[in-house]
């Protein structure tokens, strides 16, 4: 399925090898993954929990 996806890092990280996640967005679930292993493991939340969960995180 990551294949198929369009994958976005958010725009605070950085090439240092920093942590951070990359997220892609389908008509039914946002995406996430660690960008330092992108054929890992991912998981989905819905869109609306994903959008609660920004509120949150910003």
């Amino acid at each position: 399925m990551s294949n198929t996806l369009r994958w976005f890092k958010s725009s605070y990280s950085s090439d240092s090898g920093g942590q951070c996640i990359e997220v892609a967005t389908c008509t039914h679930a946002v995406h996430v993954r660690d960008s330092k292993v992108p054929e890992g493991p991912t998981f989905a939340v819905a869109p609306g929990a994903w959008a609660t969960f920004l509120t949150w995180a910003n």
